[in-house]
Formats: structure tokens, sequence, C-alpha cells
């Protein structure tokens, strides 16, 4: 399998595990000093420990659920020991009984590690340009 694919199964996993709602196997895709940039956040997430917290908060407060969540228009820049990741994102989710669904653009960077293994180290997501048709 050529650095390339792995990658592309690295992400294409961290999606699945978002998808399905699987905590420890999303948060696992994520070195623990990795960040967060999310535009619907006031701050940036600094760790996958204070993702985490979040995340639980949503769920015990919000009854948050990700209901499904899409990826497309995958696209990855090798360098090195570092991946760039990025692809088109649509996101179906439950918060407060309510479904809401997302059109995003997502940059997900991901750090070789000694075993080979690619962990993500830093995620970006930014609402997807008005106009634009969905993926």
């Amino acid at each position: 399998m050529t650095e390339r694919d792995q990658v592309l199964k690295a992400a294409a996993d961290l999606v699945s595990a978002f998808a399905r709602n699987d905590r420890e196997a999303y948060f696992g895709a994520f070195s623990t000093d990795a960040s967060f940039v999310f535009y619907t956040l006031e701050q940036p997430l600094l760790s996958r420990d204070a993702y985490q917290a979040l995340w639980d908060t949503w769920r015990s407060e919000d009854g948050f659920e990700v209901l499904s969540c899409t990826s497309s228009n995958a696209f990855v820049s090798l360098q090195g020991d570092v991946a760039i990741f990025i692809h088109d994102v649509a996101t179906e989710l439950r918060m407060q009984g309510e479904q809401h669904f997302s059109q995003e653009r997502e940059t997900i960077v991901f750090r070789r590690q000694q075993q080979g293994l690619w962990l993500a180290c830093h995620e970006h997501l930014s609402a997807m340009p008005e106009g634009l048709p969905p993926p």
C-alpha cells in the first residue's frame, strides 16, 4: 500500500468512526497533541482532551448524535512525515432533538508515527462557500 493510500485509509477510518458515533475509534485517530479549528466555535481546541470534553458535553447536554457523514473530493499532499488531506464533507446530525445538515470543507493534517501509523494532528473545518453545489 502506498503512503497516499495509507493516508486515504486513515482518513476514511476517521470519517467512518465519526459517522457511526464511535467515540473511541474517532478520537483514537488523533494524536494527543492534536489541535482543532472549527468555524462554529469561538476558540480553537488545542488538544484531543479538550475536544473530547466538548464532545462529551454536547452528548450529555444537547443529545448530540451524528446521523451520517460523507466525504468527497479527497486530495492528499504528502510532505515527508506529514500529509495534508482535504475533502468536502456532508454531515447530518441531531442536537437538542433537531436534525441539522451541513456542507463543509475540511483539512486534516496527518503525521506518520514511528510505528508507520498515520494519526491526525490537526483538523480545520470551514463552511462551504455560498453558491457551490453539494458534493
